[in-house]
């Protein structure tokens, strides 16, 4: 009996701690402050207008593919371990203790401020050097693209730095681990190639997973649309007949200042366009290239194997 009632014990242990897994998150707000949220998911669904099979896509508990949501009030977003939403006023960012979420925080909480000068710290180390070599935005600029989007490309510059980061590993393990194989035949030398082997295939579904999520989204203005949370949200609140549209200038930190400029350029000859999906479509093109060059590198990587 004892034993028994020890199982239920264990049990009752495991399902609170998979409870109050399921009920953290951490809130982020215009300023860039954070806190923690304790709230069940009728209270998250409540907060941010979305249906439960929306929520049910950030469960830590249950395997989704990358997705990205666009919803009246908010962007439902599944990278990997980075699971948000992003409405125009605030981010709810699941998991706040696990260690690659933390740096995530971080960088949200000094980008999300409006107005927050254009210059950054790499988020996760690896496989920025690109955009950061056409980052030659002056000190003085000011990221002035709307506050889901600069919550969207932080999630999209971690998630893409993480996956190329263990790209480089993958490929730094296999060249020396075929050397050994192919100097000593071994059980053991055997074995680990299987694994980088198994490792490598499993990385390019998940790289792919993300690129083709990214490519979806591309092919479909009214998707890219669905994600501008701010104009809708302004173009509700505004008078019926108004011709006063907010100003959407966009200056991307990581992609540099010419596609800012660019995109400033667009939004003042289509200003009140709600059908102008420029701005985006430049942000999402950037991390597509970036992704779409890491599922590269894995394809070469992987030939060596066959």
């Amino acid at each position: 009996m004892q034993m028994a009632r020890g199982a239920v014990i264990d049990l009752q242990s495991v399902t609170k701690k998979k409870v109050a897994h399921s009920r953290s998150w951490a809130l982020l707000d215009s300023n860039g402050e954070a806190q923690t949220l304790d709230a069940d998911k009728y209270a998250i669904m409540h907060r941010v207008r979305i249906h439960a099979r929306d929520l049910r896509i950030l469960d830590p508990l249950l395997s989704y593919p990358s997705t990205i949501l666009g919803r009246d009030q908010a962007i439902v977003l599944n990278l990997e371990h980075i699971k948000a939403i992003i409405t125009a006023e605030e981010v709810l960012l699941r998991n706040p203790s696990d260690e690659h979420v933390i740096p995530i925080m971080e960088e949200l909480c000094r980008r999300l401020p409006k107005g927050s000068a254009n210059q950054r710290t790499d988020l996760l180390g690896d496989g920025q050097e690109q955009l950061n070599e056409s980052h030659d935005v002056d000190a003085g600029d000011e990221d002035e693209s709307p506050f889901e989007f600069r919550a969207l490309e932080v999630a999209l510059e971690a998630i893409c730095s993480f996956l190329d980061a263990r790209t480089t590993e993958l490929e730094t393990d296999a060249y020396p681990a075929l050397d050994e194989l192919t100097s000593k035949i071994s059980s053991r030398n055997l074995d680990r190639v299987r694994k980088l082997k198994s490792g490598m295939t499993r990385l390019t579904a998940r790289v792919q997973k993300v690129r083709d999520e990214l490519e979806q989204l591309l092919d479909d203005d009214d998707d890219m649309a669905d994600l501008y949370l701010s104009r809708k949200l302004a173009g509700a609140s505004s008078p019926v007949g108004g011709s006063v549209a907010p100003n959407w200038a966009p200056a991307s930190p990581t992609i540099g200042s010419r596609i800012g400029r660019a995109s400033r350029a667009s939004a003042a000859t289509t200003h009140g366009n709600e059908n102008d999906v420029e701005e985006l479509e430049m942000l999402l093109e950037a991390y597509f290239m970036q992704v779409d060059g890491t599922l590269n590198k894995l394809t070469t990587a992987s030939r060596i194997y066959r």
